[in-house]
């Protein structure tokens, strides 16, 4: 009880900061640029502006953003975690109100600049929630559903979601925003990759004459086994123990120093998995 209302008091103000983040950069950045962010959001901002063109409808957002996200929603409460849910329920109506309160602002009117630092800002957000056990809502739910079910990143594949989103946006308000878009969404993209890194793998090649409490200092903190190899040093042609491991690139700073912490003269190489097959844990969301 004592950790779930110490977790609480971390994440709460965290998904607070990054719904406002979210919500500013809609009214700044996106709307300024015209452009679509991706997933639900984007989605919102295409249907707003669908009924704005066509039949002179102000919709607001919280109604189509919380009507949209239903269904995600409903993934993550069945399959992902009840309180990583409600947590990121909590980002979205945030999200969502904060939008529909703020009032549009332009920082600039230069496009790519709108682009690029839009979509840092939006990887920011996202990925501050995905760290503090939340998402934004939308695809973050489905990407993380399909990434626990198949151990990879998934976070790519909502691009094919995006794309259609942008295909829509670029045959009914033209291809430049549209176009822009990807820019938008590449650099968001690539600041999630870099900043979130639960579904992604590193290998490790640890040289040791401890090789047991080594792998036993890996097992506690991540709940990965290790293969003990036998070799012999080339230069001292004295036996030489490797512990190779794989484990989630979000634990490298930590394994790295169990193993220093284990063995002081140990030589570790970390290599970066670019795809695993086989079981290999993950913990579930809460």
């Amino acid at each position: 009880m004592k950790q779930r209302i110490k977790r609480a008091l971390i994440t709460v103000p965290a998904v607070c900061l990054a719904a406002f983040m979210m919500a500013l950069n809609n009214k700044t950045f996106v709307s300024t640029g015209g452009l679509y962010p991706g997933g639900v959001t984007g989605l919102t901002i295409l249907i707003q502006r669908l009924f704005s063109m066509s039949m002179h409808i102000e919709l607001p957002f919280t109604a189509v953003n919380l009507a949209l996200n239903s269904i995600p929603v409903y993934i993550g409460f069945r399959y992902i975690g009840k309180h990583f849910t409600l947590y990121s329920c909590l980002m979205i109506v945030l999200t969502s109100v904060f939008t529909d309160l703020i009032p549009s602002r332009t920082i600039t009117e230069d496009v790519l600049l709108i682009a690029v630092f839009g979509g840092i800002i939006n990887g920011l957000a996202i990925s501050l929630c995905l760290n503090m056990g939340a998402t934004s809502g939308g695809t973050d739910f489905i990407s993380i559903f399909m990434s626990e079910r198949s151990g990879l990143d998934s976070f790519n594949l909502i691009l094919g979601f995006n794309a259609v989103i942008l295909c829509i946006a670029g045959i009914m308000f033209g291809w430049d925003h549209a176009l822009y878009s990807i820019i938008f969404q590449y650099a968001c993209t690539t600041v999630i990759h870099m900043l979130y890194k639960k579904f992604q793998q590193s290998t490790y090649f640890i040289v040791t004459t401890k090789p047991h409490a080594v792998s036993r200092a890996i097992y506690d903190i991540t709940n990965h086994g290790a293969t003990i190899l036998e070799g012999e040093g080339s230069y001292e042609h004295c036996e030489r123990n490797v512990v190779y491991s794989v484990v989630s690139a979000a634990q490298s700073k930590k394994v790295v120093n169990a193993v220093k912490s284990t063995d002081p003269e140990a030589f570790i190489n970390e290599v970066k998995t670019q795809r695993l097959r086989g079981n290999f844990y993950q913990p579930k969301e809460d």
